[in-house]
């Protein structure tokens, strides 16, 4: 079975994130990024299916040179290998445009179990997996909190606020878990070495057979048009109770902003 995870670099959010000042585009070569937070289960769920049965797992990732860091950390934890689609056309892609250069590329790569997080961290989305399945034509189950494969049987429990579903799908399939599918393994020393050796391919927008007008910041759907940094923090207030008054100073700021 060949199973392919969607993750994504995204920058560090202790980090100083900023945008490009030339088009306002979220700066990803001038701040630390990282592997996705919530795609490290989509990881861990993929090495479980893996473990459990038989297949390998394959880490795909879009963005500029820095992405590859995603690879490394995803065939860190246990990955088979890994592809990089990176070409300068794709900077300002969107959610749309980033949908179709993964369905190319899965569809290149003939993957039977297709996984993403929830989100990333940095848009928030939860989309592109949805456009992923109907851009394959594939069955698309998302935000799977438990997954099992048998055969070509897939069992997937999404679990929600009041109950819990079990669905079942056939591959090949589009998956996404959410951060209750299982807790992300650190990679070990004998698996941070091993990564070096793995196979890692570089795809660029041709080898995809995609035109770069179909994608990029030219033909995204939105557009970022303007950009204010956040104000820093004011001063904080401090309530003193030398002679008793402090509770009384305390209902009064609380009172006066409307926080009551």
């Amino acid at each position: 079975m060949k199973i392919v995870v969607c993750a994504k670099f995204v920058p560090d959010a202790t980090a100083d994130r900023r945008f490009r000042s030339e088009d306002n585009t979220v700066d990803r070569a001038g701040v630390d990024g990282l592997l996705s937070e919530l795609d490290e289960y989509a990881v861990e769920t993929a090495l479980t299916v893996k473990e459990a049965g038989d297949g390998e797992v394959t880490i795909l990732t879009v963005g500029p040179e820095q992405a590859a860091d995603a690879i490394k950390k995803g065939l860190q934890m246990g990955a088979d290998a890994g592809v990089h689609v990176n070409d300068d056309g794709i900077h300002g892609s969107d959610a749309v445009a980033t949908s179709l250069i993964l369905a190319k590329a899965l569809g290149k790569l003939e993957a039977d179990l297709i996984v993403f997080g929830m989100a990333s961290t940095d848009g928030s989305m939860g989309v592109v997996p949805a456009m992923v399945s109907e851009r394959l034509g594939l069955p698309g189950v998302t935000l799977g909190s438990s997954v099992t494969v048998d055969g070509n049987t897939v069992t997937i429990r999404r679990d929600g606020d009041t109950a819990s579903d079990t669905i079942e799908g056939t591959l090949p399939l589009v998956l996404s878990v959410s951060d209750q599918s299982g807790e992300p393994r650190y990679p070990s020393f004998k698996g941070i070495m091993a990564a070096k050796k793995k196979p890692v391919e570089t795809w660029s927008l041709a080898d995809l057979e995609i035109s770069p007008d179909q994608v990029g910041a030219s033909s995204a759907w939105t557009e970022v048009t303007e950009v204010t940094a956040r104000p820093p923090r004011s001063a904080g207030t401090i309530v003193t109770d030398e002679d008793g008054s402090g509770a009384a100073q305390l209902v009064e700021f609380l009172s006066t902003n409307k926080f009551l």
